[in-house]
C-alpha cells in the first residue's frame, strides 16, 4: 500500500498487484462506489466474500443492501494486511455471497508507545487528503491501549460540475485479559458525499469523447433535453450522432450521500491448552440519499419535464461470529464455528419538484417530498462450518471440511402510491411482496498442500459454494423482487410463478497450482476450472405479444483459466514482478428466453471480464528513496451476451516516488511522496455498473476513467 497514492482504495491496490483480479473506476482514488467494478476470475464484487477483522462485510458493490465497502469502513493507513484468495474463500469466511474468492482485511492494533501520525496530500482538480492518528500507548498495568484517527479526502470532479468528499473516523481499543485473552472494541464511521459522473453508451464515448457530463449548472439545457426525452427527437446538433435514448441520459445531475457506522466487540481467549475461542459481536448502520434527475417525470406544479428522484435507503445489520480452534494432538487442527446475522433494510423512493426557473438542491434540502413507493426487507442468515487440517507428513497437509448455509429473506413493497400520482407522469413501479430461502446443508471444501524439496510447493483445492438471493429496490434490476412484470403482467404474478422454480446460484471451483520461493525469485502458476450452475439474470420473458420482465435461472457457465506470476530480486532493493492471466469463461445456455422468443448464447464469452490481462510492478529502494512503477493491460471486454459489442482493451499505469528524510526536529520518519495516476493519459472505459444488454449498444452503463492526475503528500510520525 505504501507504493500507491495515499487514500487509494485497498481493493484497487489488491487488483493492480494480483493476477486474475480487475478493478476499474472513474476517479483516481477508486472511491466512487457507483463506478467501481471489481472482478476476480470472472466473479464480481457482489459474488466474493469479504471480512474486516473477521467482521462480515457482505457485498462490496454500489447500493449495498447487505454489507459495507471496506474503503468506506477502514482508513487506508489503519489497514495492516490485505489478502485475496482468487479460487474459493475459506470455510470460516462468514459470507452468503461467495461464489468465487474472498478478500480478508485486518486493521492495525494500537501501538505500545504513545505517538501519532500525520499526512497531508494535495493533487489535481483541487484534490486534498488529511490523515491524523493518535495512539495512547499502554495506559495501565493491565495493558489498556487505544487509537483514534481521522481522514478527509476531497477532490473536484475531473469533468463537469461538483466534487466528491469523504469523511472517515476510526477508533480501536485493546484490553488484555490476563495472559490468555484480550477484548477489542472497534468503531468506524464514514460520510461519503459526491456528485456522480455520467454513465455513457459506447457510442456516446466514441462520438463525443471522454468529457460527456451531467448538464448542471445549465438548467435551461437540462429542461430542453428532458423535453426531447418525453416527446422524441434529438437536438439538431446531435442529429445522426446520438439517439433519443442517449439524449435522455444527459440528465441535470446525479448525486449520493452515504453514512456508515460500524462497531464491533471481539473477544479472543485461550480456553485451555490448544483450544482458543474468538467471539465477534457487530452492528452496522448505513443510510443515505441516492439522488438523480428523472427526465421521464413531470413536476406537477411547474409542469417542468423533470423531477428529482431520491432513494433514502436505511440498513441495520446485527450479527455474531463464534469460532473455535482446537489443536488435537500433533497432527490435527480442527476449526469450527457459527455465524448469525439479521439485516433490516428499507428503501423509500421520494420525488421532489423542480421549479420553472430554479432547479432542486442536489445534496441537501430533501424536504417536502412525495412518496412514490417504499420497500422493506428482513433477512436472517445462519452459517456453520467444520474443518480439520491433518498433517499427513511433515511437508504434506490435507484440509477437509464443509459449511452449511441458510438465508431467508421476506419483504418487498410496503407502500405504492402510483395510482394517485398520475399528474407526476409516473409509470409502472413493479410492486411485489414475498419470501425466498436459499439453503444448503453440505458445501464441501478439500485442500491438499505438498511442500517438496526446499523451495517448492504444489497445492490442489476443490470447493462448492452457494450464493443466497439478492434483494433490492423494486425499480432496480438484478434480483427476484426487482423490476419484474409490466403494467399488463403484474410483478406479483411473475414473482409467485418463478418462486417455485428459482434455485440459488452454485459453483464448483477446482484449482491446481505450483509455487516456488527463494531469495532471488518467487513464482507461481495455477490452473483453475469453475462450473457455474443456476446463473440468475434479469430477462425478457413471455409470448411475443405480451413480453414482461422476469428474473430466472438462465443456465450454466463454464470457466477455464490460468494465472502466472514471477518476481525477481536481482539486487538488494529491486523487485520486478510480472503476471499474466488467461480466462475463458463461456455461457452454456442454448435456449435463453428473450423478447417473446429464444436465443442461443452457448459458447459466448462472459460479459465485462477480459480474456487476457497482464500486470507489471517494479519497485526500487535505494537508501531512503523508493520508486514504484505499476502498469496493467486489460484486454477487451464483451458488453453484451451475444458478444456483438465490446469495450476496447487499454493500458493503465501509475508512478510513485518517495523519500524518507528520517527525523526532523520532533517529527520522525518525515516522508515526501509524489504520484502520477494514468501516467500515459489513456482514454479508456473504466467502471461498469448495471446489467449487460443481450445485444446492441443501448445501455448507458459505462464510465470513462480519470485522465492523468498528479498527487503529492508529506507524512510524519511523532
Amino acid at each position: 500500500m505504501d507504493h500507491f497514492v495515499a487514500g487509494t482504495s485497498p481493493v484497487a491496490i489488491l487488483a493492480q498487484t494480483t493476477p486474475g483480479a480487475l478493478f476499474t473506476s472513474d476517479d483516481a482514488f477508486g472511491l466512487d462506489t457507483v463506478a467501481n467494478t471489481l472482478y476476480v476470475r470472472g466473479f464480481n464484487q457482489t459474488q466474493l466474500g469479504a471480512t474486516l477483522d473477521g467482521i462480515p462485510m457482505g457485498g462490496q458493490g454500489f447500493h449495498n443492501w447487505n454489507g459495507l465497502g471496506v474503503d468506506q469502513a477502514e482508513i487506508q493507513e489503519n489497514i495492516s494486511s490485505l489478502t485475496l484468495s482468487q479460487g474459493a474463500g475459506a470455510l470460516d469466511t462468514p459470507s452468503a455471497q461467495t461464489l468465487g474468492g474472498a478478500m480478508t482485511f485486518a486493521s492495525s492494533d494500537p501501538t505500545d508507545h504513545a505517538g501519532g501520525r500525520l499526512s497531508q496530500l494535495f493533487g489535481s482538480n483541487h484534490g486534498f487528503r488529511t490523515f491524523a492518528r493518535v495512539d495512547s500507548g499502554i495506559l495501565n498495568p493491565t495493558g489498556t491501549k487505544f487509537y483514534a484517527s481521522f481522514a478527509r479526502t476531497a477532490q473536484d470532479l475531473w469533468k463537469g460540475y461538483g466534487d466528491q468528499s469523504e469523511l472517515q473516523a476510526n477508533a480501536k481499543i485493546v484490553q488484555p485479559v490476563g495472559e490468555h485473552g484480550k477484548i477489542t472494541a472497534l468503531f468506524d464511521y464514514s460520510n461519503f458525499s459526491q456528485y456522480n459522473y455520467l454513465s455513457v453508451t459506447k457510442n456516446m464515448w466514441q462520438r463525443l469523447g471522454q468529457d460527456s457530463i451531467y448538464l448542471k449548472p445549465n438548467y435551461a439545457l437540462a429542461k430542453q433535453y428532458a423535453y426531447y426525452a418525453q416527446n422524441g427527437g434529438v437536438p439538431a446538433n446531435y442529429a445522426g450522432i446520438l439517439s433519443n435514448d442517449e439524449i435522455s441520459d444527459f440528465a441535470y445531475d446525479g448525486t449520493q450521500i452515504q453514512r456508515n457506522y460500524l462497531s464491533a466487540l471481539t473477544g479472543d481467549f485461550e480456553l485451555a491448552p490448544g483450544i482458543t475461542s474468538k467471539t465477534i459481536a457487530y452492528a452496522h448502520i448505513s443510510n443515505g440519499d441516492y439522488a438523480g434527475t428523472n427526465p421521464s417525470l413531470i413536476s406537477p406544479d411547474s409542469q417542468v419535464p423533470m423531477v428529482l428522484e431520491v432513494g433514502h435507503p436505511d440498513t441495520r445489520r446485527l450479527g455474531v461470529v463464534q469460532s473455535f480452534d482446537i489443536q488435537a494432538g500433533s497432527r490435527n487442527d480442527i476449526k469450527t464455528g457459527v455465524w448469525y446475522e439479521n439485516n433490516r433494510f428499507q428503501y423509500p423512493m421520494m420525488m421532489y419538484q423542480d421549479g420553472v426557473n430554479y432547479p432542486h438542491a442536489s445534496l441537501s434540502d430533501f424536504t417536502n417530498g412525495t412518496t412514490w413507493w417504499r420497500d422493506a426487507f428482513n433477512t436472517n442468515t445462519f452459517q456453520f462450518y467444520l474443518q480439520d487440517t491433518y498433517k499427513v507428513l511433515k511437508n504434506l497437509t490435507v484440509t477437509a471440511g464443509f459449511r452449511s448455509l441458510v438465508q431467508s429473506t421476506h419483504g418487498g413493497t410496503k407502500e405504492d402510491n402510483s395510482s394517485s400520482l398520475s399528474d407526476w407522469g409516473v409509470y409502472y413501479s413493479h410492486p411485489v411482496n414475498g419470501a425466498l430461502t436459499a439453503a444448503n446443508a453440505f458445501l464441501p471444501h478439500v485442500n491438499v498442500d505438498y511442500r517438496f524439496l526446499e523451495h517448492h510447493e504444489i497445492y490442489v483445492d476443490v470447493a462448492e459454494n452457494m450464493r443466497a438471493y439478492d434483494y433490492g429496490a423494486q425499480s432496480s434490476s438484478g434480483s427476484a423482487w426487482s423490476h419484474i412484470g409490466t403494467s399488463k403482467v403484474s410483478a406479483q404474478s411473475v414473482f409467485d410463478a418463478s418462486k417455485s422454480v428459482l434455485r440459488p446460484e452454485r459453483t464448483w471451483n477446482y484449482v491446481i497450482g505450483y509455487r516456488f520461493n527463494s531469495q532471488y525469485f518467487s513464482g507461481s502458476v495455477d490452473y483453475y476450472h469453475t462450473d457455474y450452475f443456476n446463473r440468475l439474470a434479469a430477462i425478457s420473458s413471455g409470448p411475443v405479444n405480451n413480453t414482461y420482465n422476469a428474473y430466472l435461472n438462465v443456465g450454466r457457465e463454464t470457466v477455464n483459466g490460468a494465472d502466472v506470476l514471477g518476481t525477481i530480486r536481482p539486487i538488494t532493493g529491486l523487485a520486478i514482478t510480472n503476471s499474466f492471466s488467461w480466462n475463458d469463461a463461456r455461457y452454456q445456455q442454448d435456449s435463453l428466453p428473450y423478447a417473446g422468443s429464444t436465443i442461443s448464447i452457448k459458447g459466448k464469452q462472459q460479459v465485462y471480464y477480459p480474456k487476457y490481462m497482464y500486470k507489471a510492478d517494479v519497485t526500487y529502494t535505494w537508501k531512503k528513496a523508493t520508486v514504484n512503477f505499476n502498469t496493467n493491460y486489460v484486454g477487451s471486454r464483451y458488453m453484451t451476451y451475444t458478444n456483438d459489442e465490446k469495450i476496447p482493451a487499454y493500458w493503465s499505469s501509475t508512478l510513485t516516488a518517495s523519500y524518507d528524510f528520517g527525523r526532523i526536529g520532533f517529527a520522525e520518519n518525515m516522508k515526501a511522496t509524489f504520484g502520477v495516476t494514468n501516467l500515459f493519459n489513456q482514454n479508456y472505459i473504466g467502471g461498469v455498473y448495471g446489467a449487460a444488454s443481450v445485444s446492441g449498444d443501448d445501455n448507458a452503463n459505462l464510465f470513462v476513467a480519470a485522465p492523468r492526475q498528479y498527487f503529492g503528500s508529506v507524512a510524519a510520525q511523532f
